[in-house]
């Protein structure tokens, strides 16, 4: 396998950091290209010093001066704003991008890599909730390879190699539950920050530790797999399934089910996706079935968990709908993380929001980017920020 050379969108997040572990544990088979971070300048220029990237981006123009300091004495090259991450994106000198920038943010730089022709390796799935429909037209035309990050959509992914000529019948995506599977909503009108911040099976970063408690980041992959997998609505499921052993299934038009199973660590997804189509060899832990022994699987309560039912509306909806709910939600949670807002005012929000803003059926890239805009408008307006 010849080195690929990765340039890495969203190195300081969690799934950032996981994969610069897996191209330390790697670094005859990758190297890191180019690294991007918003606001942690100080991680940066960390993983900078030891992985010696041909170009950083700082998002945070405020910090540019102090990054750039940091590593004059190398020969990384350093930018900073939001457009520098779009130009850092058009370079020549990488081969896969890992789309690894938290919400809607990523869109631009991701478009960018795909007009450029490069191999994706997505982790944001809100590229794919806000403008599937042109992020995957333009990479059939292009003839660039996506592929998932995200643990339920790599294992969707593993369960259809080979499968090319067979009809899916439905897939269904596992959902953990989260930290308050199986509570009410006199329970969740009292949770806090911290206490929604801790997920029993996964190491995630603060947005998705969020939406992983409230559905809502279930209710987005649905939105994401019907793009990256070509589906309909109908034909995408939620089951939750505490153990987090199952990643996902595929059911084919026979009824014949494939699973893909394995201990909760995304940096096995990760290097799934930098490797494909080869498999890595690794020494994370193993899967050991006597330590499991019983798998249970349940239907998700979207009378407490609404978050989930909005987006399953979204997805039905389709236009700019799942834009809509995507930016109110990012508001919301933004919200709730600085303890603006109560936990379940996050669904409160988004269902308001998509009351409110205008529907189109077949957005523009322009008009996905005013919906973002005018989404977010709205919700900050309730929360009164």
């Amino acid at each position: 396998m010849t080195k690929k050379r990765i340039a890495l969108f969203g190195s300081t997040g969690s799934i950032g950091t996981q994969a610069l572990e897996v191209i330390r544990a790697n670094s005859d088979l990758f190297e890191a290209e180019i690294l991007t971070a918003q606001t942690n300048d100080e991680l940066l220029i960390q993983q900078a010093l030891e992985f010696r990237p041909n170009a950083v981006v700082i998002g945070d123009e405020g910090k540019y001066q102090k990054v750039k300091s940091a590593l004059a004495a190398t020969d990384t090259k350093v930018f900073a704003g939001e457009q520098a991450l779009v130009e850092a994106a058009d370079f020549d000198t990488y081969d896969i991008m890992l789309a690894a920038i938290v919400g809607f943010a990523g869109l631009k730089p991701t478009l960018k890599a795909v007009d450029k022709g490069k191999t994706i390796a997505l982790a944001n799935k809100e590229t794919l909730v806000v403008a599937g429909d042109i992020v995957m037209q333009r990479a059939i035309e292009k003839h660039v390879p996506i592929l998932p990050v995200d643990s339920e959509h790599s294992a969707i992914f593993q369960c259809l190699v080979g499968e090319g000529r067979n009809r899916i019948e439905k897939i269904v995506l596992t959902a953990s539950g989260g930290p308050f599977l199986g509570k009410k909503p006199n329970f969740l009108v009292n949770v806090k920050r911290d206490h929604a911040l801790q997920h029993p099976n996964w190491s995630m970063g603060a947005k998705i530790s969020i939406d992983s408690a409230t559905l809502m980041n279930k209710g987005l992959e649905m939105i994401e797999a019907k793009w990256l997998f070509n589906l309909k609505p109908e034909q995408v499921q939620v089951v939750v399934h505490p153990q987090s052993i199952i990643h996902s299934m595929v059911q084919f038009e026979d009824g014949s089910m494939k699973a893909q199973m394995g201990l909760p660590d995304m940096k096995l997804p990760i290097q799934y996706a930098m490797g494909f189509p080869q498999r890595i060899k690794n020494d994370f832990p193993r899967l050991d079935f006597k330590k499991y022994p019983s798998l249970s699987f349940e239907e998700p309560d979207l009378k407490t968990f609404r978050n989930l039912a909005l987006a399953t509306e979204a997805l039905y909806k389709g236009g700019n709908m799942p834009c809509i709910l995507n930016a109110a939600n990012e508001i919301a949670v933004w919200a709730f993380l600085r303890n603006r807002i109560g936990f379940l005012d996050i669904t409160a929000v988004v269902e308001k929001t998509m009351q409110q803003v205008s529907f189109i059926a077949q957005p523009s890239l322009e008009e996905y980017f005013d919906s973002d805009g005018e989404a977010r408008t709205f919700a900050a307006s309730l929360i009164q920020m």
